[in-house]
């Protein structure tokens, strides 16, 4: 696996990375991630990295000036480790890595399987890397088009990204097998009697938040086009009609602008923002909450995040978008893309009937178990590993 990413760090595409490398060890693989210097080591996991780079980008997400530099050295490090290890398969995850891999495929004649997370071009727009009228963008979008057609197969987490690559790359359909991201339902799950539920009481007391507060919970990274922006203002919104509400928001970077967006809105009180938080511990603090949300603006990535949230039994607010429609089906509660007022409305109309977001809840956990196992996605890859090496 060629990881272009620090990983292990606590989010999105890292979970995938991660989840599928656990599930297809399960079934009887060895596997090799190659990654960038910096991100954490995760125990069980055969990870080997790049020579550090004399500079680092203030960036811990999304496109970076940096990539100039340690891509090359992740493409060496590939070389070096595949001549060595000698794999059946390359499994690529992000458009650097399928370029990389592309290469190397040709090189050693091994198939190559894509993890496709999401347009490039979309992404470098959304992080505001390049500019929507830069001559750039259709120099990126002729890339990422010869890149799309590198592989011998390709895995989407959606079918909205399935879409993407045979209508706006012409990828051959043939090509693309949808692998959703899932999600662990044993590790997350609603809080019964016990030890975890002394454990949530704790950290809500850690917080400072009095016991009886309506909690609406959110995790992510933290930018305007995950929607941060518009969260906090709906936010604002709904704490002005039920003051005794209280948003805990986890997640990174920019941490600080949005306390400070927070202090401005009025609302610092009854905002908390927790940072970082590692994986492991996430169920946990999903627990915390009554009524989650997902104000993502992004039409291509998908959100594997909710699918934690259903899980945990949580019902779930989000913008009117196809993946979210893909996830969540006719359980979500949606609110037109972009419209603070109807993100609080939504909220706000959870928060006031609390036994009909309980039954939503259920149904939620209920739906990510039976369709969103990690087992039978990592039997979806394997098929796809035996189509691409005959």
């Amino acid at each position: 696996m060629i990881a272009p990413t620090s990983f292990f760090l606590d989010y999105g595409c890292h979970v995938r990375i991660l989840e599928e490398a656990r599930t297809l060890q399960k079934l009887g693989h060895r596997i090799k991630i190659v990654t960038y210097p910096l991100g954490r080591n995760v125990p069980g996991l055969d990870i080997e990295r790049t020579l550090p780079i004399p500079f680092r980008s203030h960036r811990e997400v999304g496109p970076s000036r940096s990539k100039l530099v340690i891509d090359p050295l992740l493409a060496l490090k590939s070389l070096q480790l595949a001549l060595t290890f000698r794999p059946h398969i390359i499994h690529a995850h992000l458009h650097e890595a399928a370029l990389i891999g592309g290469v190397l495929g040709r090189l050693l004649r091994v198939p190559l399987v894509f993890d496709f997370q999401g347009s490039m071009t979309s992404e470098m727009l959304d992080h505001r890397f390049i500019a929507p009228h830069s001559k750039i963008v259709p120099l990126a979008q002729s890339l990422e088009s010869r890149i799309d057609h590198l592989p011998q197969a390709i895995l989407t987490s959606s079918q909205n990204a399935a879409r993407l690559l045979t209508q706006d790359f012409r990828v051959p359909a043939s090509k693309i097998t949808l692998v959703s991201d899932c999600v662990n339902a044993e590790a997350f799950g609603p809080v019964e009697d016990g030890g975890r539920a002394l454990a949530a009481r704790a950290l809500q007391e850690r917080l400072g938040i009095p016991q009886g507060r309506r909690i609406v919970i959110y995790i992510g990274l933290l930018d305007r086009y995950r929607g941060t922006d518009i969260l906090l203002e709906a936010a604002s919104q709904v704490l002005a009609r039920r003051a005794e509400t209280h948003f805990v928001i986890i997640g990174f970077p920019n941490v600080d602008r949005y306390q400070a967006r927070a202090k401005e809105l009025g609302i610092a009180e009854r905002v908390s923002f927790v940072g970082r938080v590692p994986y492991e511990e996430v169920p946990l603090w999903l627990s915390l909450g009554d009524v989650a949300v997902e104000p993502k603006m992004s039409a291509t990535e998908a959100a594997g995040k909710v699918l934690n949230y259903m899980a945990m039994g949580l019902s779930v607010v989000a913008f009117d978008i196809p993946v979210m429609r893909e996830y969540l089906g006719d359980l979500g509660v949606y609110a037109p893309l972009g419209d603070a007022s109807a993100l609080a409305d939504q909220i706000q109309a959870l928060l006031d009937h609390p036994e009909q977001a309980r039954e939503i809840g259920c149904a939620m956990r209920e739906r990510a178990r039976h369709l969103y196992s990690w087992d039978c996605a990592g039997q979806a890859i394997e098929q796809v590993y035996r189509q691409v090496r005959h």
